[in-house]
């Protein structure tokens, strides 16, 4: 009996890791300029960046049920079993409706044995989860050994993220309008983590240079053996950024293993161009390869 792996487009990977590790995509929804797109197939990060700088205000919505139905009764059809490796409950409604169309697929199927995992994770914090999920099953991994690495790399994964503009916080009502409007003024950049699954502050801090210093400084105090890990970054947009940061990282901790990708469309809808992410462990676990 095979092992499928599924996750969605919280998860920020490339459309070209799917299609190279037989990871199946399920895509969350973009509507922009009253259309309605699948991120990842259907439009790209860049083109949602572009429409932000252009004033564009785009909006995001969970898979439907439909999509879920229909991979959900593939599986079960098909005999094998599944891991599906879910955006943050605190973030999305993806993974109550994943759950929640399991049971009503297990009515009809009741012997579907598929696994659905609360990353608590965005972005890449997610997406690390995935890639890993993928290298395990490629190895021969069992099912078991796959649930129990991905439960706890996702406990264990840090986000540490600014945005470079305070506004796109303002229009998504997780910041108010004065506020973002004094910290343009002063060039103050809000630094955030992830906490059980939700979006927390931790503080602002005035200048680009120090607060990349600090997210250095933070990693520094909750990463475990930096050096041996695969380190996240992902960006809005914004390249150049992510690979001076990671020259900082390579500098201070020796790290030599990246994985630096955009942020997507659904993602990157709400937190605009300019974000800046990093995703590592703050504890590790001997894997059973």
């Amino acid at each position: 009996m095979a092992i499928r792996l599924f996750t969605d487009s919280g998860s920020d990977l490339p459309l070209s890791f799917f299609q190279e590790h037989s990871v199946t995509l399920i895509p969350l929804n973009v509507q922009l300029e009253n259309k309605a797109y699948e991120d990842i197939l259907s439009i790209d990060p860049k083109t949602i960046h572009d429409a932000i700088r252009n004033g564009a205000s785009p909006s995001t919505s969970q898979p439907s049920p439909e999509v879920f139905m229909k991979h959900f009764t593939e599986l079960a059809e098909s005999g094998d079993s599944g891991i599906y490796i879910a955006f943050s409950s605190e973030l999305s409604g993806t993974y109550q409706t994943a759950v929640m169309i399991r049971d009503q697929v297990k009515e009809t199927y009741p012997s579907l044995d598929l696994t659905i995992i609360d990353s608590k994770c965005a972005s890449l914090g997610q997406g690390l989860a995935v890639i890993e999920a993928a290298k395990m099953l490629e190895s021969g991994a069992s099912k078991e050994s796959i649930v129990e690495e991905i439960t706890f790399r996702c406990r264990h994964m840090e986000h540490l993220f600014t945005v470079e503009d305070l506004d796109f916080l303002a229009r998504g009502g997780r910041l108010s309008r004065a506020s973002a409007f004094l910290g343009g003024l002063l060039n103050i950049k809000p630094l955030m983590h992830v906490e059980d699954g939700k979006l927390v502050p931790i503080e602002k801090i005035r200048g680009r240079k120090k607060l990349f210093k600090r997210m250095l400084d933070l990693m520094e105090e909750r990463g475990a053996d930096l050096s041996s890990q695969m380190i996240g970054i992902s960006h809005g947009d914004d390249e150049q950024t992510a690979l001076e940061v990671k020259q900082m990282i390579e500098e201070r901790f020796g790290c030599r293993h990246f994985f630096i990708h955009s942020i997507g469309g659904a993602i990157g809808s709400h937190a605009g161009p300019g974000t800046l992410a990093i995703f590592f462990l703050n504890e590790l676990r001997k894997s059973d390869f």
